[in-house]
Formats: C-alpha cells, sequence, structure tokens
C-alpha cells in the first residue's frame, strides 16, 4: 500500500505537479463522505478506492479518524475523505469527533451525504441535512446526495426513498448505489469527480492512502475487537500500536515482525468481554487482525495484544489525548 510523505492538505494545490500525461481538463481534489453512523461511509469509500482503506463494521461509530483513500482514472483523482458520523455528541469524544467532521467539510472540493436504503429517513438524517444547509450557507460546496446499501432493497422501496432524499434538502445530484455489490460505484466516483477543480494528479499513481501504518494497524485490532461484541461497546474501544520491532535473530528470507498492541476499555467488565472465557475472543481477535496487518504489511508478524482499563476515557480530556483524539 502506497504512502507519501508530502500531504496536499484539503483546500491547497500543487503548482507544477508532473501532470502523467494527463490532459488540461484534468480534475483533482477532495470528497468527503458523511452521513449518521453506520450509513455505509467506510464501505463506499473502500469500493471506490478499490481496496481496503477504511475499516468497516455492523457497529455505527466505528470510524475514529478521517482516512484518506485516493482513487485515481484517466480523467480524475478524487482523495476520498471518511469521517465519524456526525450525530447528537453525548460525551466529550462525540463533541470532539462531530468537531472533527465540521472543520473537514469547510475544507473539502464536494461532499457526498450517505442516505442508506435500508433504513427510514430519521432525526439523523435531518440534522446532518440542517447541518449541511448551514455549512453552505456559510461556504458554498456542492453536495451530491448517494443512497448506499441499494441493494438490500427492492425497486419500489428504492425509488420510495430517492423521493424521500429529494425532499430532504436541496442537492447537486442524487444517486443510488452498492458498495458490496459494486453496482453504480463507478458512477458515483465520476459525479464525485465532476465537481472537482481542475487540476493536476495531487498524489502519484498507485498511492491508494496517506494514512500511517501503525493508525491502520490500530484500526483493524480495533475492527476485529467489535465484531460480535455488544452495542455498546464500540463507544468504549479504543487501540494503540506501542511497538513494531524485527525480531532479531531470523533468517533474512524470513523475517518476523512483533507487534504490541494495546487494546482500552472503560470498565473491568468491558476488559472481559473482550477477553473471553479462558481468553477465547481474544485469540480470535488476534488471529482475525493478524491476517489483515500480515496482508497490510505484506510480511509475517507476532501480534501480542494486551487488553487495559483506562475509566470514562471518553469523558476524560488527559487520556483523550493519550490514546489520539
Amino acid at each position: 500500500m502506497g504512502t507519501q510523505d508530502a500531504d496536499p492538505t484539503p483546500g491547497t494545490r500543487r503548482e507544477g505537479m508532473a501532470t502523467g500525461g494527463r490532459s488540461e481538463d484534468y480534475r483533482a481534489g477532495f470528497a468527503c463522505l458523511v452521513g449518521r453512523p453506520n450509513a455505509g461511509k467506510s464501505t463506499l469509500t473502500n469500493a471506490l478506492v478499490g481496496q481496503k482503506v477504511a475499516i468497516t463494521s455492523s457497529k455505527p461509530q466505528t470510524t475514529r479518524h478521517t482516512i484518506r483513500g485516493v482513487a485515481t482514472t484517466p480523467t480524475a483523482q478524487v482523495i476520498l475523505v471518511d469521517t465519524p458520523g456526525l450525530h447528537k455528541p453525548r460525551t466529550l469524544l462525540g463533541q470532539r469527533l462531530n468537531d472533527l467532521v465540521r472543520e473537514t467539510l469547510l475544507e473539502v472540493d464536494v461532499i457526498g451525504f450517505c442516505l442508506p436504503a435500508d433504513q427510514r429517513i430519521g432525526p439523523g438524517d435531518t440534522f446532518i441535512a440542517n447541518e449541511l444547509t448551514e455549512l453552505r450557507s456559510v461556504r458554498r460546496r456542492p453536495v451530491v446526495a448517494i443512497a448506499t446499501k441499494a441493494d438490500a432493497v427492492d425497486r419500489e422501496r428504492l425509488a420510495e426513498h430517492l423521493m424521500a432524499i429529494d425532499q430532504l434538502g436541496e442537492w447537486d445530484a442524487i444517486i443510488p448505489c452498492s458498495a458490496v455489490s459494486g453496482s453504480q460505484v463507478e458512477e458515483v466516483r465520476d459525479v464525485l469527480a465532476s465537481y472537482l477543480p481542475r487540476s493536476p494528479q495531487l498524489y502519484p499513481d498507485g498511492v491508494l492512502t496517506d494514512e500511517p501504518e501503525m493508525i491502520m494497524i490500530a484500526e483493524l485490532v480495533r475492527e476485529a475487537a467489535l465484531e460480535g461484541v455488544r452495542d455498546e461497546l464500540p463507544h468504549s474501544l479504543a487501540v494503540v500500536v506501542e511497538e513494531m520491532v524485527l525480531r532479531e535473530g531470523r533468517p533474512e528470507d524470513k523475517p518476523l515482525l512483533d507487534v504490541r498492541v494495546n487494546v482500552f476499555v472503560e470498565r473491568p467488565s468491558q476488559k472481559a468481554i473482550v477477553i473471553g472465557r479462558g481468553g477465547s475472543r481474544l485469540r480470535e481477535v488476534g488471529t482475525n487482525a493478524r491476517k489483515g496487518i500480515e496482508a497490510l504489511l505484506g510480511q509475517k508478524i507476532y501480534l501480542d495484544l494486551h487488553v487495559k482499563v483506562a475509566k470514562d476515557w471518553q469523558r476524560d480530556p488527559k487520556q483523550l489525548q493519550r490514546l489520539g483524539f
């Protein structure tokens, strides 16, 4: 997975970058996917990029960091900024996540508003629609309404959903898609790209994300830990990669990377959930996470997982900072 030292942040343009033979009509810029929790933003990001760059889960509030995926075509380069789901915050962490989304929205070139077709338009969607309307009054940004999870409903229900989206606000475009089946994913990418400014590529060919490897590893561990646990646990789970060291004494053709990771929860009862009876659950988490990390790094690793209690870390400014929020 390619990374790049220089970072073309949203709102900036690199002058004089090589276009790689691209035409003067080439477009490049930043697109942000927003939506209430579990609206399919991360799954759509991965589908648009063509590789896993954002963790997904059936649990809401999975995304904690803005994760960039880069989708490059012969006519455009769409840099996707995935964000936490906008929601009415109940904790200091929730407030900070919302602030992160709002800051991102002010810097990107186009916004994709994800509304899952398998769920009725609800208060959460209305809350975000109002936020976007307010944002557009401050700084004009095109908004494309995306009916995600279109494969999960029949045509009649999808048509009803599209009409409800149309009535929710004023959108520059409305398009249904399914990231799981791949239906209309390319069309979503092309619609987003049409609202980007004319610009040379901001990232070289082959770069899929600029997210640091340690963050990606932490996210893969958190994704594995979220599967099959109680609904309240995702909000209480944080992961920090403490150490990555090549093991000494290994043959050059068979290197092994030792990866030490701490999983933080807020209460001892949650620690017991993650570990499971006799450590069975933690072993399963380790096995699943290790497969993803080895695929990411392209080498064998030994994953050393530790579960620790950081009491009420979501409400403690010092602990939030220590855990990277």
